[in-house]
């Protein structure tokens, strides 16, 4: 009901030039500054850490890990946060590199690999194991110029199945668009 009346008080405030700039959604002036250009990202796919030895659950993990790489990466570009980049050019580079460790303690490697896929940012991705109850979900974002964290959120989710690693990405997502930490 706020919503309605607040929309008949601007109806009745605006002049129809004003209106239609400010239903196409742009300004009518003022202070408004130019909204900061999105920028580019390469997001790492998921990594895990699992000191539980729980051996079984090894295969369902591997496409979990799989399934939020993607759903991150669709999250991100929906919700406008940031443009998401294809890492195909670089799959290489980024195989070469985690062959020989996490992307997450690679030292630098990350900044290589967005350099290569001409990104502003890159993000990596894990997801740490401390049992089939308890698990975190984490993404570092840094710039591929400085080498600078830019953000670092994480999650502690409840259970070792596709719905809560789903409902993790989802949360961390709207977070980061609640909060304003995007990619900007």
């Amino acid at each position: 009901m706020a919503t309605t009346t607040s929309w008949k008080a601007l109806l009745r405030q605006t002049s129809s030039a004003g209106l239609a700039l400010l239903l196409l959604g742009g300004t009518t002036g003022g202070d408004c500054a130019p909204a900061e250009p999105v920028k580019s990202i390469a997001v790492m796919d998921f990594e895990m850490i699992d000191d539980s030895g729980d051996e079984a659950s090894v295969p369902a993990q591997r496409e979990r890990l799989k399934m939020i790489s993607r759903q991150l990466r669709e999250e991100l570009a929906q919700a406008g946060l940031c443009r998401v980049l294809d890492n195909g050019p670089a799959q290489v580079l980024i195989d070469r590199f985690r062959a020989s460790q996490a992307l997450r303690q690679c030292n630098g490697c990350e900044r290589d690999i967005g350099k290569a896929l001409g990104a502003d940012l890159v993000a990596l991705t894990w997801v740490q194991k401390v049992s089939n109850l308890i698990l975190n979900i984490n993404v570092e974002i840094k710039d591929v110029a400085s080498g600078a964290t830019r953000l670092i959120k994480s999650v502690d989710i409840r259970g070792n199945t596709d719905t809560s690693w789903r409902r993790g990405v989802s949360y961390l997502v709207r977070d980061m668009a609640e909060k304003g930490q995007g990619c900007r």
